[in-house]
């Protein structure tokens, strides 16, 4: 099989600057309430020009992650007061995968009632089409290697967004597009830490049955086999990442 290879990507010293406190945020490691270093003492731990780290506070400020009071300093928010839609946009596109745990509980939650709700859906309005994908990524599957994490984590993420785009809800197959960098930084710890054995072989055999329950159209059916497979992908997650 030939690899993939994404296009290396440049990004500005501002927008590297922007990602790295909004990781630090993010992650937990800086808390609500705490100041930020001065712009003169923070800027060359960074490595950037105090200009260019002044950009990346009024940006941050703009998505609610951190507040400027004038001659007081810089204050990490809570955001789960004062964030905003570029903050959520910004939480559905962090890619290093470190989450506040409260936050991290709360998107596993998030997405146990979302997708059990599309798994539902598709249940009742497949189609022959869908059900013929479905069926293509099953067998692909087959030939994915356990060392092969990046092709184990697309077809994961594909699987999730047909059976969204099945349910014949907009809203919800936009939703899981919007959720793919979590799924990706989520599905891509459970594969490295269990790319093999009885784990992956239950998520396959969970996968066999969301299919069967999808195809015989047994909404209920389908909705319970999803949240099972949600509920056993938190489980195991739980032994490799913090929950609450």
């Amino acid at each position: 099989m030939i690899p993939t290879f994404d296009p290396i990507q440049t990004i500005s010293l501002k927008e590297a600057c922007i990602r790295k406190i909004e990781g630090l945020i993010l992650s937990g490691n800086l808390a609500p309430g705490e100041r930020l270093p001065s712009e003169r003492d923070l800027a060359p731990r960074l490595g950037v020009s105090r200009p260019v780290l002044h950009q990346a506070i009024v940006a941050l400020d703009a998505k609610g992650l951190v507040r400027i009071e004038p001659r007081h300093g810089v204050f990490v928010c809570d955001f789960r007061r004062d964030g905003s839609m570029a903050l959520f946009m910004t939480l559905m596109q962090h890619e290093d995968g470190a989450y506040q745990p409260q936050l991290l509980s709360s998107l596993m939650a998030a997405r146990l009632l979302i997708e059990t709700e599309t798994a539902r859906l598709a249940a009742i309005h497949r189609t022959e089409a869908d059900l013929i994908e479905f069926q293509s990524l099953l067998t692909d599957r087959q030939q994915i290697q356990p060392g092969e994490i990046p092709a184990l984590v697309a077809y994961d993420f594909n699987l999730h967004q047909l059976i969204a785009a099945a349910s014949g809800n907009l809203m919800y197959a936009l939703m899981l597009n919007s959720l793919k960098q979590v799924h990706t930084n989520l599905a891509g710890a459970f594969y490295r830490a269990f790319p093999q054995g009885q784990i992956a072989e239950e998520l396959i055999e969970f996968h066999q049955k969301l299919f069967a329950a999808i195809m015989q159209q047994k909404p209920e059916r389908a909705a319970e086999v999803m949240a099972a497979m949600l509920k056993h992908g938190e489980q195991h997650l739980q032994t490799i990442i913090p929950f609450p």
